[in-house]
C-alpha cells in the first residue's frame, strides 16, 4: 500500500492525505491548545482542545483551498491535474506536466498565494475585531484576544496564518510559488525553460542554505527577526531549508532529463518481450521458476495474451512464506486498471514524468490489452548515460536520483516501486 489515503474528490480532483499529515495535525492541535490556554486560562481543557482542533482542521482546509486554486487554474489552462495531497509541509497539487507558456505558469502559480491572502483578510474581517486593533506589536494585543470567545479567537489565528502562508509562498525560492513566479518571468525573458529553471533553482538553493545556516545559528542562541531563537525553531527552519534545497535540485534535474528525452520514443529504449507469468501460478512457483531464475523484480501477468496485472517482488514479500503454495499470483498482483502504462509511440519524456510522479520502477508498454514491452528506469538511465554526456555534467547525480526513486509527494506509490 502507498503512504497516501484517498478521502474524496472536489470538482473532480482527487484529494489524498499522506501519513505525515496526521503528525502535523497532532502537532498543530497540541501547540494551539497550549496557546489558547495561555490566552484563555479560564477555558476548560475540553474547550481549548476543541477550539485548537477546529482551528487546525480549518487551517488545512485553507491549505487545500490554496492547492485547489492551483489545480483549477491548471485545468483552465489545459494542464491535466491528477489530484492534491496534504502532507507534512502542507499540500501539493499533482499537475501532470509543465505549463506550455510562461503566462500559464504565472497564472497557475499566483492564484495559490492570492487565495491564501484573500482567506486571511476574510477570516480577520469576520472575526469582529477591527484591523487597526490587530497590531501585534502593541502591549494590549494579548488582552484584546483574551477577552474574545472561541470563534473569534480561532478566526484571529486563522487570518494571520493564512496571510503568512501566502507571503511565505512568495519567497523566490524554487520550487515555492515565488520561485515558480520567478521562473515564469525568466522563462518569458530567455524563452528557454531549462535556463529559467536553472536560474530559479540557484536562487532557491541560495535561500534554502540561508535558512539552514539561520536555523543552525538559532540553535546556538542567535535571534533572527520573525523566526526567533531556540533549539526547536532553529531545527525546524533548518529542516525546511534542507527540504527546499533538495526540491530545488531535483526540480532542475527533472527538467534537464525531460529536455534530453524530448522527441525520443518509448519504443527506442523499451525492453522487448519482457518475461511474463500466468495469474494461476502459485507464489511458490513464481519465486522458484521466475524471480530466482531472472534479474527482474516485476512480471506482467497475462491471461490469453492479454495484460491483466503486474506482480512484483514487493507483492511476494507481503505473503507469509508458509502460504506461498496456497496463494495465487492473481490474488496479490496489481490489477490492470490500477497500472500506469505507456504506448510505444509515446514520448519518452512523458513516460519519464509518469515514472517520477508515480515513484515506480517500470511501466508496461501496451497496445490495447496486449503488452509489447517494458520500460524500466534502468533503460532510461542507460540511454541517458550513452546520449547525454555532452549535454550535462551532473549525469551521475540524476542517475542516482532515478535509481533511488523520486519522493512520493504528487502521486500514490503502488506496488511496482521495488
Amino acid at each position: 500500500m502507498g503512504n497516501n489515503i484517498r478521502i474524496g474528490k472536489i470538482f473532480g480532483i482527487k484529494i489524498k492525505i499522506n501519513w505525515s499529515w496526521l503528525f502535523i495535525l497532532v502537532l498543530v492541535t497540541w501547540n494551539l491548545t497550549n496557546l489558547f490556554g495561555s490566552l484563555h486560562p479560564e477555558w476548560t481543557i475540553q474547550k481549548r482542545f476543541l477550539t485548537a482542533f477546529s482551528a487546525a482542521i480549518l487551517f488545512f482546509a485553507s491549505v487545500l483551498a490554496h492547492e485547489l486554486a492551483h489545480s483549477l487554474m491548471a485545468r483552465a489552462r489545459g494542464v491535466p491535474v491528477q489530484g492534491i495531497t496534504l502532507f507534512l509541509f502542507g499540500g501539493v497539487s499533482s499537475i501532470q506536466r509543465h505549463p506550455d507558456s510562461p503566462l500559464s505558469e504565472f497564472l497557475i502559480t499566483i492564484v495559490g498565494p492570492a487565495t491564501s491572502i484573500i482567506l486571511g483578510i476574510f477570516f480577520i474581517a469576520v472575526s469582529g475585531v477591527g484591523f487597526q486593533e490587530l497590531d501585534l506589536q502593541v502591549e494590549n494585543a494579548s488582552d484584546i484576544i483574551s477577552q474574545l470567545k472561541p470563534l473569534p479567537t480561532l478566526l484571529l489565528w486563522l487570518g494571520p496564518i493564512n496571510l503568512l502562508l501566502g507571503v511565505f509562498n512568495m519567497i523566490p525560492g524554487f520550487p515555492l510559488d515565488g520561485g515558480r513566479v520567478l521562473r515564469s518571468i525568466l522563462w518569458s525573458i530567455t524563452e528557454d525553460l531549462r535556463k529559467a529553471t536553472r536560474w530559479a533553482s540557484w536562487v532557491g538553493q541560495t535561500i534554502a542554505w540561508l535558512m539552514i545556516m539561520g536555523g543552525i545559528s538559532m540553535v546556538f542562541g542567535a535571534k533572527i527577526p520573525f523566526f526567533g531563537s531556540g533549539l526547536i525553531d532553529g531545527l525546524w527552519l533548518s529542516f525546511i531549508g534542507w527540504f527546499l534545497n533538495s526540491a530545488a535540485v531535483q526540480s532542475y534535474q527533472e527538467i534537464v532529463v525531460q529536455d534530453i528525452l524530448e522527441g525520443v520514443k518509448v519504443e527506442d529504449m523499451m525492453r522487448v518481450d519482457p518475461p511474463t507469468v500466468n495469474g494461476k501460478l502459485s507464489v511458490s512457483e513464481l519465486v522458484d521458476k521466475h524471480i530466482m531464475q531472472k534479474d527482474d523484480h516485476a512480471f506482467p501477468v497475462l491471461e490469453e495474451n492479454h495484460l491483466v496485472g503486474l506482480v512484483t517482488l514487493e507483492d511476494v514479500r507481503g505473503v507469509n512464506k508458509e502460504n506461498w503454495e496456497d496463494v495465487l499470483v492473481n490474488e496479490i498482483m496489481t490489477p490492470r486498471d490500477e497500472l500506469v502504462t505507456v504506448t510505444k509511440d509515446e514520448d519518452a519524456s512523458d513516460a519519464f514524468t509518469k515514472l517520477s510522479r508515480k515513484s515506480v520502477r517500470q511501466l508496461p508498454v501496451c497496445e490495447g490489452d496486449e503488452i509489447v514491452g517494458f520500460l524500466r528506469r534502468e533503460e532510461i538511465v542507460k540511454w541517458l548515460k550513452i546520449h547525454a554526456n555532452s549535454v550535462m555534467g551532473n549525469m551521475m547525480s540524476i542517475s542516482a536520483s532515478m535509481n533511488r526513486g523520486f519522493p512520493d509527494l504528487e502521486g500514490e506509490q503502488y506496488k511496482e516501486r521495488n
